[in-house]
C-alpha cells in the first residue's frame, strides 16, 4: 500500500543529466519527493549516490525509462503513486538532438526516433501523469521542455525544431483539456544551456554567441523556472511557453548561421544525447551536396 508524503511528489524524465538532473535538484530542495526517470542507468545510480544524503533520506527514487515506450512511462507513474501516494508534478524533460543532416538525405528512421523520444514521449508522459492526477482529484501541475528551435526556424535541425514545435503546440491544446481537473500544463523553451547534450554537439548550434545576455545559461536557470511553473505561484498560468534563452528570441538572430549548425558541417546521421546509446555519423556530404 502506498503511503502519504506529507510534501509534494514529482515525476522528472531525462532526470538523471543536464537540465533533469538540475531539476531534480531543486526539487529536492524544495522538500519534494521524486522519482527521476531516465534511460542511462550509470547516470541514474551516480545521480542517487550524489543527490540522496540523510536530509533526503526515502525522497529520491530512480527508475530506469524509455520515454518513448508506454510501458515504460506507465511503470514510472505507478511507481511514484505506489511509493508516495500520489503525482503533483510532472516534468516532461528527456530529450536528444535526434536527426540531423538535409532533408534530402536524413534516414526515415533516425526521423522517427526523433519523433518517438521528443514528442511521443512528451505526449505518454502526460497521458498516464494526468490519468494519476485526475483520479486523485486534487489537481497538479505538468511541464513539457520544448525548445527555441520550435519557435521559429534555424535553431536546430529540422527534426528536432519540428518536433520541439510539435510539444509547444501540444502543450497549449492538451491545456484546454486539462484545466477542468485544475491540472495545468505549460512549456519552457530553452536557448543554449550548458548541458551534455549542448556541449556534445547536441541538438543543433550554438546559440550563445547570438545571445544579448552576457553569460551562458546553465541547467539550474531552466530548474528555476521549471519549479515556479509547477508551484502554486503560477496557479493562473496555464497553456503558456516561456523562452529562457537569454534574450535570444528577441534579438531575432539569424540562427542558420551560428557555430555548430549541422547544414554548414555536412554531415547526417542521429545525435542520441545522454541516452548512454551511441551517437551515429552516417555520411559527410561533398560541397556539391552541401550547396544544393
Amino acid at each position: 500500500m502506498p503511503h502519504s508524503y506529507s510534501g509534494k511528489v514529482a515525476l522528472v524524465t531525462g532526470g538523471a543529466s543536464g537540465i533533469g538532473r538540475a531539476t531534480v535538484e531543486r526539487m529536492l530542495e524544495d522538500g519534494d519527493a521524486v522519482v527521476a526517470a531516465d534511460l542511462n542507468a550509470e547516470n541514474g545510480e551516480r545521480l542517487l549516490s550524489e543527490l540522496s544524503g540523510p536530509s533526503r533520506e526515502g525522497r529520491l527514487i530512480f527508475v530506469r525509462t524509455n520515454v518513448a515506450e508506454e510501458a515504460d512511462i506507465a511503470a514510472a507513474v505507478t511507481r511514484a503513486v505506489d511509493t508516495f501516494g500520489r503525482l503533483d508534478k510532472l516534468v516532461n524533460n528527456a530529450g536528444l538532438g535526434g536527426a540531423f543532416g538535409p532533408i534530402t538525405e536524413i534516414d526515415v528512421d533516425d526521423w522517427d526516433y526523433t519523433f518517438h523520444v521528443l514528442v511521443r514521449g512528451v505526449y505518454l508522459g502526460v497521458k498516464h501523469g494526468a490519468r494519476a492526477m485526475i483520479a486523485r482529484g486534487e489537481g497538479g501541475a505538468i511541464v513539457n521542455v520544448g525548445s527555441v528551435a520550435g519557435l521559429y526556424g534555424g535553431g536546430g535541425p529540422v527534426a528536432y525544431s519540428s518536433a520541439k514545435a510539435a510539444v509547444i503546440n501540444f502543450t497549449r491544446s492538451v491545456s484546454l483539456e486539462l484545466a477542468a481537473h485544475r491540472i495545468r500544463v505549460d512549456a519552457v523553451c530553452p536557448g543554449f544551456i550548458r548541458t551534455p547534450l549542448a556541449l556534445g554537439g547536441g541538438a543543433g548550434p550554438d546559440l550563445s554567441a547570438l545571445q544579448p545576455w552576457p553569460d551562458r545559461g546553465e541547467p539550474r536557470d531552466l530548474a528555476d523556472v521549471i519549479a515556479f511553473l509547477c508551484s502554486d505561484g503560477s496557479r493562473f498560468m496555464t497553456g503558456t511557453d516561456i523562452a529562457v534563452d537569454g534574450g535570444l528570441t528577441a534579438a531575432g538572430a539569424q540562427l542558420a548561421s551560428a557555430p555548430g549548425n549541422t547544414l554548414a558541417k555536412g554531415v547526417v546521421g542521429v545525435n542520441r544525447g545522454s541516452t548512454g546509446e551511441r551517437s551515429l555519423i552516417r555520411r559527410k556530404l561533398g560541397r556539391d551536396e552541401i550547396r544544393k
